[in-house]
């Protein structure tokens, strides 16, 4: 007869299993809040869902083994939003420029808790993708034109710190000299097309996108400011030191995004025009080889200062109160640890200062092009990849040739002489010297001072295309 004793022990064991039950299976979520919109941020966001890449990275060994995933996605026009949703736990992740970054870090602060900036997206340590435009027939050709009028941007944006960087530097006051209204780009838009501001400052892609819709003007770039700007993401610190496996497979997944647009800027970019709405050729603008900034996910210092100084811009404005601890705010451990998972070197990657490069042939000659700094290129409509000329004389001489064959071009880019940033062609001004030579500005106070240097006339791209087939009829 088995005793009391043992028949308790045996109750007990079995109770101990149906309590335990089998290993449970924990669902992990990971939710992150995107900008669409802010195409430099595509390798971050949009790509990783358009083409399921978070997927192929997240853990399925060691602790993840019977974990599942709850991936959600939300979409917003503005790192605001994203940040508010962050802080009340509703977002693990966030892509944001700077200025909203900073102010992420101290809300979680406020509230508490802490979030991490783990990596950079995309940006110039030059400061190119902010921007200034006026209505396309605005008479205003600078940025010091517009003392005394109505400058529209969205508050606490990296735009805005633009903006507020170039006024100290005309020596203006914000608060006299110019009257400073916050207004989203969508309303922008419409205000612009309306005369009812006299300028509009912004982050990407609208600086270029409003030109390339044609109601718009840009008159001044954030490189002109010399002060760097990017877009990147963060995480919730909580979050990272539960799941840090999860963080590092979410930029993993960054870093192919990212190897896919560098290995196809055009398809890539239509990809980003069917989902947003801001077309192809914009997105190529800054995707594309030698484009307006530069996709680089490493750490540069220039970045991490330009934190620091969002964060002392943001007290000036009395958005914040507060500072940031920005050595632990800023970490390079995930994005080092991606890095080396997909068998990446960082450290030559932080030291490469370099835009995507031009690897190609003048589509006019069939040789190499060795240097960039006169490169030109037409985007062909119905044609699925860019072609590229050394110089915009070759490239104008085409787009001749193709106009008289009924090959209408979608868009046309040209290299900055100046500031060396790219451009849409049709939109800049061009100097024409007297050996035939053509260069390309944005801004016509540049052109107006290069064509006195050299003895050259200024033309817009009508008046440059005329001239560069002038030139070919006089070459033959």
């Amino acid at each position: 007869m088995i005793s009391q004793w043992r028949l308790r022990s045996i109750a007990c064991i079995f109770a101990g299993f149906a309590l335990a039950g089998p290993a449970r299976t924990e669902t992990i979520r990971v939710a992150v809040g995107t900008q669409d919109t802010t195409i430099n941020c595509a390798a971050g966001g949009l790509l990783i869902r358009e083409l399921n890449l978070l997927e192929k990275y997240l853990p399925h060994d060691g602790k993840y083994k019977d974990a599942s995933y709850d991936v959600e996605w939300k979409n917003f026009t503005s790192g605001a939003p994203i940040t508010n949703e962050m802080v009340a736990g509703k977002l693990d992740f966030g892509a944001m420029a700077e200025f909203p970054a900073a102010l992420n870090g101290v809300a979680f602060k406020k509230a508490g808790k802490n979030s991490l900036f783990i990596a950079v997206l995309s940006g110039s340590v030059k400061g190119s993708g902010n921007g200034v435009v006026v209505p396309a027939a605005s008479p205003v050709q600078s940025l010091e034109e517009l003392k005394g009028k109505t400058i529209s941007v969205p508050f606490a944006s990296t735009a805005h710190g633009m903006l507020l960087r170039a006024v100290a530097t005309l020596g203006w006051d914000p608060e006299k000299d110019v009257k400073i209204i916050a207004q989203a780009p969508e309303v922008a838009g419409s205000a612009l097309q309306s005369n009812q501001i006299d300028a509009h400052a912004d982050f990407v892609p609208f600086a270029e996108l409003f030109p390339f819709r044609g109601f718009a003007r840009k008159i001044f770039d954030g490189a002109q400011a010399g002060v760097p700007t990017f877009h990147g993401l963060l995480v919730d610190a909580e979050y990272a030191d539960k799941y840090p496996e999860v963080v590092v497979a979410y930029l993993r997944a960054a870093i192919e995004a990212n190897t896919l647009l560098s290995a196809e800027p055009e398809k890539y970019s239509e990809l980003i025009a069917k989902v947003t709405g801001v077309e192809a050729p914009v997105d190529y603008l800054f995707h594309g080889p030698l484009g307006l900034q530069t996709r680089d996910l490493t750490w540069k210092p220039e970045y991490r200062k330009d934190v620091a100084t969002a964060v002392e811009t943001l007290k000036l404005l009395k958005r914040t109160d507060s500072g940031l601890d920005l050595d632990a705010f800023i970490t390079d451990k995930y994005i080092r640890a991606a890095f080396k998972a997909s068998g990446l070197d960082y450290d030559a990657r932080l030291a490469d200062y370099g835009s995507l490069p031009l690897v190609a042939k003048d589509a006019a000659t069939g040789k190499p092009i060795t240097a960039t700094k006169r490169v030109a290129e037409i985007w062909l409509k119905d044609e699925p990849l860019v072609r590229h000329y050394s110089t915009p004389e070759s490239a104008l001489k085409a787009l001749a040739a193709f106009d008289k064959a009924g090959k209408p071009a979608r868009a046309i880019y040209a290299q900055d002489h100046q500031l060396g940033v790219k451009l849409l062609a049709d939109k800049a001004w061009f100097v024409v010297s007297p050996n035939g030579q053509i260069d390309a500005f944005l801004l016509r106070e540049d052109a107006d001072a290069f064509a006195k240097k050299t003895n050259g006339s200024v033309k817009d791209f009508e008046a440059a295309n005329l001239a560069a087939q002038s030139s070919h009829s006089a070459a033959k």
